[in-house]
């Protein structure tokens, strides 16, 4: 995987480092992101401090997985979770390139997620794990869940395919259809992988500050909100090779 990201944090002089975090170890081809649940606010608690222990501890728990062979993502996301000791709690997706099977493997909890693109085209979206709108699994030390709930997948992978891993804020804001434009020009062109995520992640920025939009974020809310959702925005993209 040759791998490329973007974050875009929302605009808060409060918390300028937002409340998603990602990780990326390109020597294991193990990638994750977190998203640290914006409603600890009302208790004093920043949850993107969560988010990016979760990560930090993810990523070592890659190289402890890789030692064993290979990496499995739910035993990082278990390892990392049990070393994680803030207050809060947040999604998450962690993603491996397996290149003796030629699958990626998936741990994920909530709605963090990611596409997995074939020619132009998104043949996969990884299902959302949520107990109502705007209420999504995710993990924590204080009445959260754990990873026992993490959805695990097995997906097979072709050279050139493309992954794209997000949390909420890219896929609250930017529809299937325009990101398969966006990546046949991307391949038309021959961008590079954080010059996609860019783009990918410029768009959603857009539409989340549209108020009269037709976002993904507006139709899932069947009425209750218009336009887009302004949110802490990280893209990965990952071109396999």
């Amino acid at each position: 995987m040759v791998v490329g990201s973007l974050y875009l944090p929302k605009d808060n002089p409060n918390k300028p480092l937002g409340e998603d975090a990602h990780f990326i170890h390109e020597l294991y081809q193990t990638i994750g992101v977190a998203d640290g649940v914006g409603g600890w606010v009302k208790q004093g608690i920043d949850a993107g401090i969560y988010a990016r222990e979760l990560m930090k501890n993810s990523f070592i728990a890659t190289y402890d997985e890789s030692m064993k062979g290979h990496v499995n993502p739910k035993r990082v996301l278990e390892e990392a979770y049990k070393n994680t000791n803030s207050k809060g709690s947040s999604t998450t997706c962690i993603i491996t390139l397996n290149l003796v099977k030629n699958t990626i493997v998936v741990a994920n909890v909530g709605d963090s997620g990611f596409f997995l693109i074939r020619k132009g085209k998104i043949i996969y979206k990884s299902p959302i794990q949520q107990r109502g709108f705007g209420c999504p699994y995710q993990l924590g030390n204080c009445n959260s869940d754990n990873p026992s709930v993490a959805q695990e997948l097995e997906l097979n992978v072709e050279k050139d395919d493309i992954l794209m891993v997000g949390t909420d804020g890219m896929l609250d804001n930017i529809f299937e259809s325009e990101i398969e434009e966006i990546v046949r020009r991307a391949i038309d062109q021959n961008v590079k992988a954080e010059e996609l995520a860019s783009q990918i992640g410029n768009i959603a920025l857009y539409n989340s500050f549209d108020r009269f939009a037709d976002t993904p974020f507006s139709r899932a809310s069947e009425g209750r909100y218009k336009g887009g959702k302004i949110d802490d925005i990280t893209v990965i993209v990952a071109y396999i090779q």
